[in-house]
């Protein structure tokens, strides 16, 4: 009995975290605004297979990996 109970309250929301978390990197595409793990704000410019080219400034470009990034800001509104 405990060991289901731990399986509901404990491994489960886990695993179901784990797979919006993948749904979402996997889903990154060209022009989101995202938030990468550093808290540096960009636009990506382009996606590859295990990394991200984003543009944090006019024709500044870096290089992150997918599992960096951490938030879609796309329809967040705009701050000044």
């Amino acid at each position: 009995l405990i060991v289901v109970v731990f399986y509901f309250f404990m491994i489960r929301p886990q695993m179901k975290r784990q797979k919006e978390v993948r749904k979402f990197r996997e889903s990154l595409a060209k022009g989101d605004k995202v938030v990468t793990t550093g808290g540096i704000y960009g636009r990506i410019v382009e996606v590859k297979e295990t990394h991200i080219i984003l543009e944090i400034a006019k024709d500044v470009h870096i290089k992150v990996d997918k599992n960096g990034i951490i938030k879609d800001m796309t329809d967040a509104p705009q701050q000044r």
